[in-house]
């Protein structure tokens, strides 16, 4: 059973992590929409979904924000987990290895 300590602190990143992943997606989303304008001359697409958006436009901005949006919330997870590891002096829980070492990959079948 894990300590209250241990409980708190875990909650406490996962608080960070949130924080961090919203904070770096609003910041892509901005830059994001700064670069779509400059590069097409129009606001981008407020709802993808919408009939009056090419679907042209419409998959070019999905993919391109998705993209763009996921990468930053990614890094800010790992910046959260890499200042936790720091003060801490250990992973948060929720990160505990996940069996990806490559000397204990399973041997690949010919």
């Amino acid at each position: 059973m894990a300590s209250s300590s241990t409980d708190s602190s875990s909650k406490l990143y996962s608080a960070f992590s949130l924080a961090a992943a919203l904070g770096a997606a609003a910041v892509a989303k901005k830059g994001l929409n700064t670069s779509w304008r400059a590069a097409t001359g129009k606001n981008p697409p407020a709802n993808p979904a919408d009939p009056d958006v090419s679907i042209g436009e419409a998959v070019l901005w999905a993919a391109v924000s998705g993209t763009l949006i996921g990468v930053a919330r990614m890094f800010a997870a790992r910046r959260a987990a890499h200042y936790y590891a720091k003060s801490t002096g250990h992973l948060p829980p929720q990160l505990k290895k996940d069996g990806q070492d490559a000397d204990k990959a399973p041997a690949a079948q010919s």
